[in-house]
């Protein structure tokens, strides 16, 4: 069995805000940056190291087998997609991540999306800077006001996303499988039956729910054809949501009037993806948790799960609530 106390080393294998790593190294933690995600380099830096705190990059059992001290590995964010979490599970090491930290900046951030959609920015943009005078006369800009917004998924995200959104008088509409009707009432938006009523019935369709077997590819063709022809499609979430030829084959044919997507199926999105020569589309490269508060409470956040657990403390974000009881039993299958 590895150590359960603060004090080892903690492999890092992504940047995280300095606050963090401060955190780690008051409380006697060794802090050690991977050098490269190079599965063979990760496999020989992880090796003494008690505790892995990672962003989007994978930690696969292959990966834990080689580190016979790991006790947690701490995912900065919500998504554990990239965790095999079940793995960890076996071999009784805590998974913690931190959700509601960046909630605040992702719904900002999906309404930026959408302000650039309703208003053209981009193009309008490009028509200042050409000089273009026709265009006010030529575009189509939408008011939010009176606006239905849909939500798909109600976590701490969605909820965020749906307070502003109430702010700038929209309607507010959602749909998810998890939260019960309380969690609805409480922020004033109307529940709806299922999936393709918020597709209906939304002029923008907003999605926050994690990456897994039951979600991906939850926007397809079928489902895109479902929305209304002057409707918008916002991706904060996972790019792995949404079927992105088919999103593409709707914008070139108009069945839909435009998307904003912070994620992609394949990040960096590839320079031959279809969606990039499109005016209808506005793509940002998975920022939308990036701001400096998101980044200080994703951060400092993770260090005190990371740290309970190395401690002996139950923390507060533990994905895999099963291997607990082994934890602090001190059992560890390895």
């Amino acid at each position: 069995m590895g150590s359960r106390e603060a004090g080892g080393v903690c492999l890092v294998l992504q940047a995280i805000h300095a606050a963090g790593i401060e955190r780690l190294r008051k409380a006697g933690c060794k802090v050690r940056f991977a050098s490269s995600l190079d599965p063979a380099v990760l496999a020989r830096e992880i090796a003494d190291a008690c505790a892995v705190l990672t962003r989007d990059a994978r930690v696969d059992d292959a990966l834990m087998a080689a580190a016979p001290r790991l006790a947690v590995i701490g995912v900065h964010g919500t998504g554990v997609d990239n965790i095999a979490v079940e793995a960890a599970t076996a071999r009784g090491i805590a998974v913690v991540n931190t959700p509601g930290a960046n909630a605040r900046s992702v719904a900002e951030h999906a309404l930026a999306l959408t302000f650039h959609l309703a208003k053209s920015i981009g193009i309008g943009d490009r028509a200042a800077r050409q000089s273009d005078g026709t265009f006010k006369y030529s575009s189509r800009l939408v008011e939010l006001d009176g606006a239905t917004f849909g939500v798909i998924g109600f976590g701490a995200i969605g909820r965020a996303t749906a307070r502003l959104a109430k702010a700038l008088g929209m309607e507010v509409i959602g749909w998810s499988r998890s939260q019960d009707d309380d969690a609805f009432a409480a922020e004033g938006v109307r529940r709806v039956p299922s999936l393709d009523d918020v597709l209906s019935e939304s002029d923008v369709v907003s999605l926050h729910v994690p990456s897994n077997p039951a979600t991906r590819g939850m926007i397809g063709r079928d489902q895109l054809a479902r929305m209304k022809p002057n409707a918008y499609l916002i991706n904060t979430a996972r790019g792995a949501l949404i079927d992105e030829a088919a999103l593409a084959e709707a914008l070139v044919a108009g069945r839909i009037a435009g998307a904003g997507l912070d994620v992609f199926a394949v990040e960096p999105l590839p320079a031959s993806s279809p969606l990039i020569g499109l005016d209808n589309v506005v793509l940002t490269p998975h920022v939308g948790g990036s701001t400096e508060a998101a980044l200080y409470r994703a951060a400092t956040t993770l260090a005190d799960e990371v740290l309970a657990v190395l401690e002996g403390a139950k923390p507060d974000h533990l994905v895999n609530e099963a291997v607990w009881p082994r934890i602090a039993s001190g059992e560890r299958a390895l």
